[in-house]
């Protein structure tokens, strides 16, 4: 159940708005809700600060189709990742809440606005890094971050980063997303000083094993303040980047506490 639900249920019944009985049937799918083939961890935003998220890929597509309906009926944001096209469409049609960023492979329904105010900024080293970026920038829109994007700047071409230094400065978290050989997360976290989160991805030609080579290299990094993630796992990175902002953004005494 979203925080802020259950907080105006508790306050109508201290005013006496609902009983006590109204309240318990309202919590009575609380903390779970038992679908048959998915149990829904109904807690998890008290808990973690965002609700279940809905990773598509292995699901049947009415199975995901439920799935995001009783989310969505908990009244907070709901994030599907790694959703395909056909069910993209079905998801739209039947939730016209929801949105579908095509190159993210994500269905959201973003609520709350925008919770903090530092940027996470999403860098790639290329185009073809693209589809995993965008995944971690919607991820983290979604939670509720301010994300500006930096892309195609890889170590090829190292001229591009060094131009729009001033955008790696002004950021609170760095999300670097690069194939290859990996090496543009160091050269990132040799510059600024703030947390870099790194993000191998399975471009590259064969030797590079289908992002273990850019993995290795990201683990080995020389610079200090780099954590890695999986392989192509761009929601990962964006989750990490925006609990980051929001530890940062509670310290400084500006944020909301929730995410």
């Amino acid at each position: 159940m979203e925080t802020e639900r259950l907080r105006n249920l508790l306050e109508k019944v201290r005013r006496g708005e609902t009983t006590v009985d109204e309240a318990l049937a309202a919590l009575r799918e609380f903390p779970t809700a038992d679908l048959g083939y998915a149990r829904l961890d109904t807690h998890r935003s008290l808990r973690s600060g965002f609700p279940e998220v809905i990773f598509c890929e292995g699901k049947e597509p009415d199975q995901v189709l439920a799935i995001f309906g009783r989310l969505l009926a908990a009244g907070g944001p709901v994030l599907a990742t790694r959703v395909a096209p056909d069910l993209a469409d079905r998801l739209t049609r039947q939730y016209p809440e929801a949105v579908h960023h095509p190159r993210a492979r994500i269905v959201a329904v973003q609520r709350g606005g925008q919770r903090t105010t530092g940027k996470i900024l999403v860098v790639t080293a290329g185009t073809a890094d693209l589809p995993v970026a965008e995944e971690a920038a919607i991820t983290a829109e979604t939670m509720g971050h301010p994300v500006e994007r930096l892309y195609d700047v890889g170590v090829a071409g190292l001229h591009r980063l060094l131009e729009r230094q001033k955008l790696l400065y002004e950021a609170r978290v760095l999300v670097v997303v690069a194939g290859m050989d990996g090496a543009l997360a160091s050269v990132v976290a040799g510059l600024v000083d703030k947390p870099v989160v790194a993000v191998p991805t399975s471009v590259g030609y064969g030797a590079s094993f289908h992002g273990l080579a850019a993995l290795l290299s990201m683990l080995n990094s020389c610079a200090a303040g780099v954590a890695v993630v999986n392989i192509d796992n761009g929601f990962g990175a964006g989750w990490l980047a925006g609990k980051i902002n929001q530890l940062a953004e509670a310290a400084s005494g500006r944020g909301t506490g929730d995410a």
